[in-house]
């Protein structure tokens, strides 16, 4: 099996692929059923990546994997920090300024 390499902010392997618009794509390295990314490996051992449409469905040499961005823990967030209702000192409002509008 081919070393994987290694994702900066989870520490979990990735797959990294090639996309058929020349991306690199960071994908999960086991197959998965549920995921949307269809790789295979050319004849130069590259790997590739696609998005299986209704068109061109998947092939029987290639198997689904999700993309890493989707199961990466540390790039989960949770919501947004809330925004204090007035600014610290010294800071200014612009909001009221662009709602006025420039005349």
């Amino acid at each position: 099996m081919p070393r994987h390499a290694i994702c900066m902010d989870c520490h979990r392997e990735v797959l990294w692929t090639l996309t058929d618009a020349g991306k690199r794509l960071a994908v999960d390295p086991e197959p998965d059923d549920t995921g949307n990314s269809a790789v295979y490996r050319d004849g130069t051992g590259t790997y590739r990546s696609r998005r299986p449409s209704e068109e061109l469905p998947r092939m029987a040499w290639e198997k689904l994997h999700v993309p890493h961005v989707a199961t990466c823990s540390a790039r989960r967030r949770g919501p947004a920090p809330a925004r204090p209702g007035t600014p610290p000192p010294g800071v200014s409002d612009l909001a009221a300024y662009r709602r006025r509008g420039r005349s």
